[in-house]
């Protein structure tokens, strides 16, 4: 690909990765991803606002060789994570001129991660302007969104935000602006769930400061970029803000029968009761279609057979991810089964304990469910549902 005009002398020189199906080594990438970096000429001065993943680096070269770009004054860095920072280095050695402009907090980040040495920052404060001459950037502070060093662009003339991660998503695509809006929701929701979630308080707050701003064009780091800003604007405001709704989300795993019969009895008690299920098989599901689940849920009921007194290793696998996502669920239980012995409800519980859920009485039976089981089952989806309407989930 070349590089993309946004607006005259404002470009897309990035990287995109069809072939991408796995990262940081967990998060499944079903879509590829991109790796966006942006050019923009002042009348004086020229910015590049983020770099890419270092195995793409001869994507970037590649475009400011085409543009024959033969002078960058400012290298943005907005988050210090390498798949944005790892060509810094290769960039500051073909620009000897170039500066690196960061956040006070990211200054020594960058140093310990890309080895971008203190001569070639600069640090900027919240707010803080820098003239490119007929253009003037502001720099947004936004900690923790999603590391604590992170911080926004605008392009005051073009009213253009660059938000680094926020607003992104794992897509690969040769639009630079979104086409297909049911392919983006759904990618942008997963990658919310996956890595924006555990921060949303501080989203919470970011979207509130930037309502100050008018913006025509969101530009993110990955996926395509927004030229309808209140597409991404109005899902966040909903991931974010809104109450869960009448969903209970129902991870489980099966050894020999025995927690499917009772998935498959709870589910239909659910279900007559006026409660979506939505239901996962761990040993063949794709955890970023569990995280997207966990946006919306108001319950989380986990199935598990006991594997040497606990639950099953996939089981627990899933539990520490949804703990370290944080999902707004509001009630927390666990079903399942054993043969001997199990302490898997203490084990699970104390692996949840970032999320702030009332705990229901579990149900776990010795072998294969008998009738009072299945009575058992059916109160807990009773007062699942009874707790879903009393609190106005729908």
């Amino acid at each position: 690909m070349k590089p993309i005009a946004m607006r005259p002398g404002i470009y897309w020189v990035g990287a995109v990765d069809w072939d991408r199906r796995l990262f940081d080594a967990l998060i499944p990438l079903p879509d590829g991803t991109s790796y966006n970096a942006y050019l923009v000429k002042g009348s004086e001065k020229t910015a590049l606002l983020d770099t890419v993943e270092p195995s793409m680096q001869h994507q970037l070269l590649a475009h400011l060789e085409h543009l024959q770009i033969g002078c960058i004054d400012y290298v943005v860095s907005h988050h210090a994570e390498q798949d944005h920072t790892g060509c810094i280095p290769t960039v500051l050695e073909k620009y000897p001129l170039a500066k690196v402009v960061c956040t006070p907090r990211a200054k020594g980040m960058l140093n310990d991660l890309v080895r971008v040495t203190e001569d070639r920052i600069v640090t900027v404060n919240d707010k803080e302007t820098i003239s490119l001459g007929d253009r003037t950037l502001e720099f947004i502070h936004a900690p923790w969104v999603h590391w604590p060093e992170t911080m926004f662009s605008y392009l005051k003339e073009e009213r253009v935000l660059f938000t680094c991660d926020l607003f992104g998503s794992h897509l690969a695509a040769s639009d630079l602006y979104v086409k297909d809006e049911g392919q983006a929701y759904e990618a942008a929701k997963r990658y919310y769930a996956e890595i924006m979630m555990p921060f949303r308080s501080n989203i919470h707050t970011h979207l509130e400061r930037l309502k100050g701003y008018p913006i025509d064009i969101i530009a993110t780091s990955h996926g395509p970029a927004y030229d309808k800003p209140d597409f991404i604007l109005k899902a966040y405001h909903n991931w974010v803000f809104d109450p869960p709704r009448n969903i209970v989300v129902l991870p489980y795993v099966t050894m020999h029968g025995s927690t499917r019969l009772m998935v498959e009895h709870f589910v239909s008690a659910l279900a007559e009761r006026g409660v979506t299920v939505q239901q996962f098989d761990l040993v063949a599901t794709d955890i970023g279609k569990l995280a997207i689940s966990l946006v919306d849920a108001a319950t989380i009921v986990i199935g598990t057979p006991t594997f040497l007194v606990g639950p099953h290793p996939a089981i627990a696998s899933a539990a520490a991810l949804a703990n370290l996502v944080r999902p707004k669920v509001k009630f927390l239980s666990v079903i399942g089964s054993y043969g001997w012995g199990s302490k898997a409800v203490e084990q699970l519980t104390g692996m949840l304990s970032n999320i702030k859920a009332e705990v229901l009485p579990p149900v776990i039976v010795r072998g294969l469910p008998r009738e009072a089981d299945y009575k058992a089952l059916d109160n807990l989806a009773d007062t699942i549902a009874h707790k879903h309407k009393e609190n106005g989930f729908t």
